[in-house]
């Protein structure tokens, strides 16, 4: 769901897969992008993206996962912890599937359990994971992301980065499908386990465009391309006002007395209430 491109990064996706959290971190480090696009990157800092694992309010999110016997994919020990322990990371951190071994799930695991929330926060979904990564959807006709290249909602020739030197156009970041490929349909089918998971792009498609609906999540939750994209549920009042933007409540009352019988007067009262919301998705969803 990203807008405006974004700077790159000062080191590139190694060609091994990461060992460690720590390489893991540094192979999709995008805090070269600072240096040009240093509001863009300022709001993502304060974003949701910026901190997958953490929860709101920085709690940790998937410490149950990582308690044995705390859900149906929880290791029984530490140690042996897998990618396949962590299904969220399909969304929550998707370059650990494809960039790191399972010794990074041990100590994410074990990282989790003892409640070390810095190790946890170095985890981030970055620039480089939503401009490269997830760049493509249709990858039998597109193929994979190319190295070295950035992708973003148009093309750049000459990037400035000893990296990533070029920026090709996607053909999808600026649709809602870009986004739904994690803020997705519903039930995750294709994992061993069936669970319930994020349905917001689902509810987008069956009840706000099939209603007629035009505008897309970067429209409303991108504007100017602002890289919060919120809400950002830790900043209270900045998720109140937006609420209030898209819900409104109409509540009317009469009251009256009924008269059951001679002598006998029961107060009542009648409350009708209206709830509307202009969002494209029902709230509250993820």
């Amino acid at each position: 769901m990203v807008v405006f491109i974004i700077a790159l990064p000062l080191t590139a996706n190694a060609a091994g897969k990461a060992k460690t959290i720590d390489e893991l971190a540094k192979m999709y480090d995008s805090s070269g992008c600072k240096g040009c696009h240093a509001d863009i990157y300022k709001q993502w800092e304060n974003s949701h993206h910026a901190r997958p694992l953490m929860g709101v309010k920085g709690g940790l999110m998937l410490t149950p996962v990582a308690k044995a016997k705390g859900t149906a994919f929880s290791p029984d020990d530490p140690k042996k912890a897998t990618m396949k322990n962590y299904p969220c990371f399909k969304c929550h951190l998707p370059q650990a599937l494809a960039s790191a071994e399972d010794s990074v799930a041990v100590e994410l695991t074990e990282a989790l359990l003892a409640g070390d929330k810095g190790k946890v926060a170095k985890l981030q979904i970055t620039c480089i994971v939503c401009h490269s990564d997830k760049s493509i959807l249709h990858k039998r006709e597109l193929g994979e992301p190319e190295k070295g290249v950035l992708y973003s909602s148009k093309a750049v020739d000459s990037h400035p980065d000893k990296t990533f030197t070029k920026v090709k156009k996607s053909a999808v970041m600026k649709d809602s499908v870009y986004c739904g490929q994690c803020h997705g349909l519903g039930p995750n089918f294709d994992n061993e386990q069936v669970f319930q998971c994020a349905n917001l792009y689902g509810s987008y498609l069956h009840n706000y465009v099939s209603s007629g609906g035009s505008q897309s999540c970067q429209d409303c939750h991108m504007q100017k391309g602002d890289h919060l994209i919120a809400p950002n549920w830790n900043d209270q009042k900045a998720s109140e006002e937006l609420l209030k933007k898209a819900i409104s409540l109409d509540v009317q009352t009469v009251g009256y007395e009924w008269l059951k019988k001679a002598g006998t007067y029961v107060p009542k009262v009648v409350v009708n209430t209206k709830i509307t919301t202009t969002a494209g998705h029902r709230i509250p969803d993820g």
